[in-house]
């Protein structure tokens, strides 16, 4: 048994409004530059719908993620190594701009530049990587809260595999949030996909990173992942994904997306696994298996054995106790209601979901009923808004049963808690029916719905002796090239030397985070966000001041 830490997220969909405030704050953090206008680390779905880039759920079409050969061992979808090798100036299974969106802005200057006549002026669409007139007919959110109509949905792989079971007509128009990062997981393809091995799984957290020196920008790794998150920058040459915020995490503070989430629907904790079993996993014959499969990967942090494998290991005392109270594994084995995304890829996803329970009780209480009563809640459990079969297909490859017990498990809490809330007593065989206690569920309801930052984001902070730079990362970021972490690029945006990321920031805002004291006030002259530096220019601070000679 090889023990392993490995970073990972839950995420409760029946509190995502899809209000895209995630994607935002992602975008401005890290893909604010020329290059990434079409990338988008972080994405909000609407489900059912085609996705971004669209259908990329659909396999037969991307080929991406894993499957087994007649021996029964893995390969890659899009071929291995010589198929690669064959096909490696020219790879055909990639989604086009087109399937992305083509981004664009608007000629905002002929709205003040233009002459004064009878007509309003319009600013026109223009795109952002010719800069030529464009037509506007897709966009990374483009199906957003029309989950349900047939014009939209009728491309989605996943209802395909369910169509027989669902109605499309809009009085039965179901549709839910699905918010999506890089699944950073336990057998990544699109590490196993890249020539150049530029694609990387940090071995003391388990992020997926791109080394950008090494990157040659063959592309194989956008075909091999399934999830469709690695992205070209056009401007660079070079492929880039979701980092985990690793400045972040690293001195415990948790991802932007996860800070400003306004529904609180993430989680991020620790979670200790069996690095030796992780391929034996993958290769479960049959895809309704792999769910448990997985969950057989990862390492319960209470038992002695484990923790003697992991101090065997050289994982840190405190990285020990962060995985004694995650989150992440609270929710996926004593709760057990957080599932995996499409595991059928045979990637070991971790980053996982909390499937949405749909607005059963107003359907309820509409038809006279008590929508809150036990009872009630588990029959209507099968006729769903959301039909489970839909659900089934995301999260368990097809397999119905996990994703009942789930649902069971949240209307169980809420029929619950009620009845404490109203000043009732427990009712304890609402529990037993799904497999809990009472204490469980009261547990299961604070951690869902009450707990406070420190238990949602329980984040070990990395140690000095497990990355040599760790005060100035000038090297081994995922954005890194020559003129900085991300920041331009080497065709002339950008000059300079690599500028650090500095980790001393990242502890004052921890402190101002976690503080009970009112902000002190600091000289902020000189000091400059690079994370929201374009590249262009020279900000105040930036650089030294030059002389009279120019200096």
């Amino acid at each position: 048994m090889k023990v392993m830490g490995q970073l990972a997220m839950v995420m409760n969909l029946d509190k995502c409004i899809g209000c895209h405030t995630c994607s935002v704050t992602c975008k401005q953090a890290w893909t604010n530059r020329a290059g990434t206008e079409y990338v988008w680390f972080n994405n909000v779905e609407t489900r059912p719908g085609q996705g971004y880039p669209r259908t990329y759920q659909d396999q037969k079409k991307w080929q991406g993620g894993w499957e087994l050969n007649s021996r029964g061992r893995l390969k890659l979808k899009a071929g291995g190594r010589l198929r690669k090798l064959l096909t490696i100036f020219a790879n055909p299974l990639m989604p086009s701009i087109q399937d992305y969106y083509e981004p664009w802005t608007y000629d905002y200057d002929r709205l003040f530049s233009a002459p004064a006549t009878e007509d309003t002026p319009v600013a026109r669409p223009k795109s952002l990587i010719s800069g030529e007139p464009t037509k506007i007919t897709w966009s990374a959110n483009w199906d957003d809260d029309l989950g349900g109509g047939p014009e939209l949905t009728k491309a989605d792989p996943v209802l395909r595999k369910v169509s027989d079971q669902v109605k499309l007509e809009f009085e039965r128009a179901f549709m839910f949030y699905l918010p999506r990062i890089c699944e950073h997981c336990l057998n990544p393809s699109c590490v196993a996909s890249c020539p150049s091995g530029a694609m990387y799984k940090r071995s003391e957290d388990g992020i997926v990173l791109v080394d950008q020196d090494r990157c040659r920008g063959w592309r194989m790794c956008v075909t091999g992942c399934p999830y469709k998150k690695v992205y070209f920058n056009h401007r660079t040459g070079k492929a880039e994904k979701c980092t985990f915020c690793f400045p972040r995490v690293e001195v415990g503070i948790p991802t932007v997306c996860s800070e400003t989430c306004v529904g609180r629907l993430r989680y991020i904790g620790l979670i200790l696994y069996d690095a030796d079993r992780v391929a034996e996993a993958a290769r479960t014959p049959d895809e309704k298996d792999l769910y448990e499969a997985q969950k057989s990967v990862l390492l319960d942090p209470n038992d002695p054995e484990v923790i003697a494998g992991a101090r065997a290991s050289g994982i840190p005392e405190d990285w020990l106790e962060a995985a004694q109270s995650s989150p992440i594994h609270q929710l996926i084995f004593e709760y057990g209601v957080a599932l995996p995304l499409h595991p059928e890829y045979r990637t070991m996803p971790m980053v996982w979901y909390i499937p949405p329970l749909s607005p059963v009780v107003d359907v309820l209480s509409e038809t006279g009923h008590d929508g809150e009563e036990a009872g009630n809640l588990f029959g209507a459990i099968e006729s769903l808004r959301i039909p489970i079969g839909y659900l089934a297909e995301l999260f368990t490859a097809g397999d119905p049963a996990p994703v009942r017990l789930v649902l069971r498990r949240l209307a169980a809490m809420r029929s619950y808690m009620r009845r404490l809330n109203l000043g009732q007593e427990p009712d304890e065989s609402i529990a037993e029916a799904v497999g809990m206690t009472g204490a469980q569920i009261e547990s299961m309801h604070r951690l869902l719905a009450l707990a406070p930052y420190g238990e949602r984001y329980v984040i070990p902070k990395a140690h000095a002796e497990q990355a040599a730079d760790l005060e100035e990362l000038a090297t081994g970021c995922s954005l890194d090239y020559e003129g900085g972490p991300g920041m331009g690029g080497p065709f002339g945006e950008a000059s300079g030397t690599p500028a650090p990321i500095a980790v001393e920031n990242f502890h004052a805002l921890r402190e101002r985070q976690s503080g009970d004291e009112l902000e002190r006030s600091e000289d902020l002259r000189g000091r400059v966000n690079l994370l929201n530096w374009d590249g262009k220019g020279t900000p105040e601070g930036l650089f030294p001041r030059r002389d009279k000679e120019g200096q």
